[in-house]
């Protein structure tokens, strides 16, 4: 079979990632070692609110060194499900509760080195509350319209890819 993972061994264990070597055969049948970076997986929220706006996040970005603009998102616990995991990352990250939610797409965050698939949830009718960030969070909501988001991509105001596609499919299914 093709790019096969036939042994994988983890050569450094995180708080959020493992990283693996795994030993591969290839198509022509010889073998390979690939890197592959574990992630338990994320999910997205397009969270919108009324008069065709959107909640995104200001946040601070140390392994790029830039406040970033973004759709809130979040790491998934490996006890969670992803419904469950979009209820609390959009109580956390942006103090909005309640309303519907429904699951628009996903995909491979980069699957080159990451094994990370992320689920992209709309959110609708969801209440205004408190944020219950993380110790290390920095994170700030920024509400803008649909308009100024999507221009805030093609102008690049933009530049994180979960946020692009997140925009992207959900101004396709809006």
């Amino acid at each position: 079979m093709p790019d096969a993972a036939t042994d994988q061994r983890i050569i450094y264990k995180g708080l959020k990632i493992d990283l693996a070597l795994q030993k591969v055969q290839l198509s022509n049948g010889s073998y390979a070692n690939r890197e592959v970076v574990l992630h338990p997986g994320a999910v997205a929220l397009l969270v919108e609110l009324p008069e065709d706006r959107i909640c995104l996040i200001k946040n601070r970005r140390y392994s790029v060194r830039e406040t970033l603009i973004e759709v809130p998102a979040g790491t998934m616990d490996p006890t969670e499900s992803p419904e469950e995991t979009a209820v609390r990352e959009l109580r956390e990250e942006t103090g909005y509760t309640g309303g519907t939610i429904e699951r628009l797409g996903e995909w491979w965050v980069s699957p080159g080195v990451f094994n990370e698939r992320m689920i992209l949830f709309r959110v609708r009718g969801a209440q205004p509350g408190t944020q219950e960030l993380q110790p290390d969070e920095e994170l700030e909501n920024l509400i803008v319209t649909w308009a100024e988001a999507l221009a805030m991509v093609t102008d690049g105001r933009i530049h994180d890819a979960k946020t692009m596609i997140a925009l992207l499919i959900g101004s396709q299914r809006r």
